[in-house]
């Protein structure tokens, strides 16, 4: 069975939780957390909806396609796990789409323990990824996010398809050459997939190249580690109201889980 974890420090409650199995793959979603610790929370200006909707609920259960995996609980308006840590802790409107996130900011101790948090992160993780490196070589990472199309309001038409595919697959932080037969697979697989009838338009780095915990994983593991930054549209819930297409998730679920196989091939052949 797999093992579970959790991390928590005397003041907080947990920060993320850990699952361990079989297999080089591995899974985060980094943004996927909601909970914010009391001493924030009391200064928050943002109010709950726009804060979930900055925040990309139900990845972590798309996580749920590998075994290996850590999954944030926090929100990202504690602490941003992927940006660079001078940058995890939104401190001004410019930091965050131009909302004001607080009502007075986070004093210099309160920053302090979201970067404490942040370093607990990273230490954790990079264990888990020495460990996958260890017994398996080479491991390959879902890093899992989502992203608003309808930005300019409920009744909005969508952004331009164009520009905003259902999956936006981020390699902007690696080494394309080495990793091309894993990428390339990975794209082919979710393509050919059959959603609900259709198929997913997959492109890579359209929206987004990936950012800094890939950055960050390519390199401290740069001949072993593949990391694919997976944007997803928020074409599995109303990104306004937060309400969930259970289906459409389902759908997602077993698009991700299809690539695996062929994941493995590849791996094999590094």
């Amino acid at each position: 069975m797999p093992k579970k974890q959790s991390n928590k420090t005397n003041h907080l409650h947990p920060l993320w939780s850990v699952h361990q199995g079989k297999g080089p793959m591995f899974a985060t979603a980094l943004h996927a957390g909601h909970d914010i610790r009391d001493e924030m929370a009391r200064i928050l200006a943002i109010d709950e909806t726009t804060r979930l909707r900055e925040e990309d609920p139900y990845t972590d259960v798309l996580t749920n396609v590998v075994e290996n995996r850590i999954i944030p609980l926090h929100s990202r308006f504690e602490v941003d796990l992927n940006r660079p840590r001078d940058e995890a802790v939104y401190l001004d409107p410019e930091d965050a789409w131009g909302l004001k996130v607080w009502q007075k900011k986070p004093n210099k101790q309160m920053v302090a323990r979201s970067l404490q948090e942040f370093d607990q992160f990273y230490a954790q993780t990079k264990l888990l990824l020495q460990g996958l490196k260890l017994e398996y070589g080479h491991f390959v990472v879902f890093d899992l996010h989502s992203y608003n199309y309808r930005r300019g309001g409920p009744d909005s038409s969508p952004d331009d398809p164009q520009q905003n595919p259902d999956i936006n697959v981020g390699t902007g932080t690696m080494d394309r050459q080495k990793w091309a037969p894993v990428i390339d697979r990975f794209i082919h697989d979710l393509r050919l997939f059959d959603y609900a009838g259709s198929h997913l338009d997959v492109r890579e780095n359209i929206k987004f190249k990936g950012r800094q915990f890939a950055t960050w994983v390519h390199s401290h593991f740069p001949d072993s580690g593949c990391v694919l930054s997976i944007e997803l549209k928020k074409i599995f819930m109303d990104e306004w109201t937060g309400e969930l297409d259970p289906k459409k998730l389902q759908g997602l679920f077993y698009a991700l889980k299809s690539t695996l196989p062929g994941i493995a091939q590849e791996l094999q052949r590094q």
